[in-house]
Order: structure tokens, then sequence, then C-alpha cells
């Protein structure tokens, strides 16, 4: 959790930055701030097609070698990036040069994401009683939560401080260069995990244990029985090619969901119609702090949704979010359109959110047993990863300048039939899987 929660805060940093700040400070917006709000949103989709690059390279090892190391190396990828972009100069010292170092960074934050979930979803689930093995998984899953509400509260913080001039100068960068200190906690977690228990012998004596991270009981047995491969990638599309698409379809909805909840409704919030957003009426600050209270909905329901998959399911859980999204889909326009709601209706934007992120919540959760349990140990590392990954292409990558480009010419209701048709793709994909709760987790 401690992982993924660095991982996912130095992702949406950017996510954040490019939506607010990186249109003014690597692009010109004076001629054209909707076209200049669209090429940031673009760079964002950089790191999204490099995840599947990511979850080759990471997935390689972490079958071959393991999950410890390879986590290890997926942190340390990500934070080195994560830094350099605090440490860029604007458009304005380095012309197009800037572009094309923000675009190199972001390729690598997106290299190092790539390998991180599968491998944290591994350590967490092949570590996990046979019944509770959602309830395990939901913990690198609280990870996305707790990185954004760290993410969006530097910046809440920053923007309270420092007046708009200020943070296009140098308050953007301050959460990039953060996140060193970060990945050295996430490291001294992962390379030296260890606590002292108190492990009762007899009733007279007491012994001090160490406890270290060490490799998962599947994937030594994988080891004993020589089930280990050389090429697990080939492997993978090989034997579980059908399962690569489900996993895709089943996880890109949350993507496309999450960014049109996190990235695209903050700048249609904030941003006024001449700036490519919806003329809401709210600040940046204000909307941050809204997104912060929503996501803590986002967080309990990964629990709640993974105690009821290890009860009835993960498919029913699934098929429930599935058909919820799209009834939502068809009426949060209602609440994001000013013709509606009016301006600055905090009631209508919080009843987005939150419903939204109780739905991403209870379609994300499931997934951290899901998807590794479409997949035979010995390629579960890079199966998992590869679909995982693929996804954030499908859903993600080009969400929030998708849904810019669609809002500004059809309105905010097509941005509703957009997360519609991912719904419907998601429901399609979990009606082809069998339910995975009872499988044999250590073949």
């Amino acid at each position: 959790m401690v992982g993924t929660t660095i991982e996912f805060y130095d992702f949406y940093a950017y996510g954040t930055a490019a939506a607010n700040y990186f249109p003014r400070v690597f692009f010109s917006d004076k001629t054209n701030p909707t076209v200049a709000l669209l090429l940031s949103l673009v760079t964002f989709a950089v790191a999204f097609l490099a995840r599947p690059v990511g979850s080759l390279i990471f997935g390689h090892f972490g079958d071959s070698i393991g999950r410890k190391a390879t986590l290890v190396v997926s942190l340390m990828t990500m934070g080195v990036a994560t830094f350099l972009i605090g440490c860029l100069p604007g458009y304005d010292m380095w012309g197009v040069w800037a572009v094309l170092a923000l675009c190199v960074c972001r390729f690598v934050q997106g290299i190092g994401l790539g390998g991180e979930w599968s491998g944290a979803a591994l350590v967490a689930t092949e570590n996990a009683p046979a019944d509770k093995r959602a309830l395990y998984g939901s913990f690198p899953e609280l990870g996305a939560p707790i990185g954004f509400f760290l993410c969006n509260g530097t910046y809440v913080l920053l923007e309270l401080f420092n007046d708009d001039a200020a943070m296009l100068a140098w308050g953007w960068r301050v959460p990039f260069l953060l996140s060193s200190l970060l990945v050295v906690v996430g490291l001294l977690v992962r390379v030296h995990m260890e606590e002292t228990i108190t492990d009762k012998l007899d009733t007279a004596h007491d012994r001090l244990v160490r406890v270290h991270m060490e490799e998962t009981p599947a994937f030594r047995a994988a080891q004993q029985d020589q089930r280990v491969v050389k090429a697990p990638a080939l492997e993978v599309f090989r034997t579980s090619w059908r399962q690569v698409l489900q996993a895709t379809f089943l996880v890109a909805v949350t993507y496309t969901l999450f960014y049109t909840l996190a990235t695209w409704s903050l700048a249609w919030a904030t941003k006024s119609d001449a700036q490519g957003g919806g003329g809401l009426g709210f600040s940046t600050k204000e909307y941050m702090t809204m997104l912060m209270v929503s996501v803590c909905v986002f967080a309990l329901f990964i629990v709640l949704s993974c105690v009821f998959a290890d009860r009835i399911g993960r498919r029913r859980v699934i098929i429930g979010s599935s058909v919820a999204l799209l009834v939502f889909a068809a009426l949060f326009p209602l609440l994001m359109n000013r013709a509606v709601v009016g301006v600055h209706n905090t009631a209508a934007a919080m009843l987005f959110l939150c419903l939204g992120f109780a739905l991403m919540g209870i379609a994300f959760g499931p997934i951290g047993a899901l998807l590794p349990e479409l997949f035979s140990v010995n390629v579960r590392y890079t199966g998992s990863g590869i679909g995982y990954n693929i996804a954030a292409i499908v859903g993600a990558a080009f969400v929030p300048s998708v849904a810019t480009w669609l809002s500004s010419h059809w309105g905010v209701g097509s941005v509703g039939l957009y997360l519609g048709v991912m719904a419907l793709c998601c429901l399609v994909a979990i009606l082809t899987c069998h339910e995975t709760k009872n499988v044999d987790y250590m073949q």
C-alpha cells in the first residue's frame, strides 16, 4: 500500500499540473487557451502509452527472478522521473526542448508505474488466506485514493498560501520535488521492510523476531516445481490472450471514470468557456478540496466492495458496478451542466463526485484479486500487468483530451455517452469470465 501510494501520488501530480499549470508553463495559451489545454493533456497521455512497455519489462523480471526486487526498481524508476519533472525549465527558457524533456520524463513515469501495480497486487494476494484474497488485494488498490489525497492536499496547501503567479513560477514544482522524500520512505519499506513482533515461545520466554518482505509462497512453489518460464510475455500471449483481453476491458472503465472525475471535471469546473471549460465558477482550490473529500468515499468503497467480493464472488460485484455505471453515465451530465445546476453549485458538484467515486471504488476494488486470478502463477505478474496497463491506454490515455474535445463541441452529455460505452465494454468482459473466487492460486 505504501509503495502504490507513492507511485500514484507521482502519477497524479502530473495530471493535476497538466490540467492547471502546464498549459501556461510549457505551452502558450495566449492565442488559443483551449488548444493549449488540449496539448497539455496530450502529454498526459504519454505515460499511458509507456505503461504496457513497463509491464513487459518488469513482468519479465517479476515472473523470472521474483516480485520483491522488481518492485524496488519500479519505485526508483518512477521517483527519479517525477523529481526531474519538477526541475525542468519552462517553454520560455528551453522552448520546444522543454516540451520534449517533459514527454521523456512522463514516458519514464509510465514505465515505472507499468511494473508497480501488478507486482504489488501479487505480493498482497499471494500472501493472503484463500478466503480473503480480495480484501488483501484492496491494500494496493488503496494506494490510488491515498496517493490522490496526498497529491491534491499538497496542491491545495500551495494554492492557499500562494497566488496564481507564484504557482506558475515555482509552486507547481513542489509536489514533484517532494516525491523524492516519499520515494526514500518507500525504498526503506521495501528494501528493509521489517517490524518487531513478539513471538511467545513458552510461558516464560519471549523472543523478538524480524519479519522481512519475502518472495510469495506461490512464486517460491513455482521455482521449486521448475514452472518458472524464461519468456513470460510469449507464454502469456500463447496461452492466455483471452484473459489479457478480459483484463483490459474489466479495468478500462475504471480509468475512464477516474480521469473523468479527477482531471477532466477539474478543468471543466474551474475554467471558463473561452478556456475550454464549462464555466461552473469554481476556483482550483475549491474543486481540489471537494475532490479530496470525495476520494475518501472512493477508499471506503474499495474496502467494502472487496469484503463483498470475498463473500459473494468477484463476478457479481463487477456486474453490479457495470450496470450502475451505465445509469450514472446517463445522469451525471445533468450535474455538470451549467444550464441545469447554475454556477458554483457545490451540492451538485459534490453529488457528482461522491457518486462517481463510490462507483469507482466498487468497480476498482475487486480488480486487485480478480486480474491475478485470471492467470497461472508462472505468468501472473506479466499477464495481469499487461492487461492492467493496456487498459490504461484504452481507458485513460486520452480521456482528458477526448472529454475536453467532446464537451467543447457537443456538450457535457457526450462525455456521459463516452463513459457509458466503456461501462458496456466492462459488462461484456465480466459476463465472459468465470468466477475466480475459488481458483487454486498456487497453480
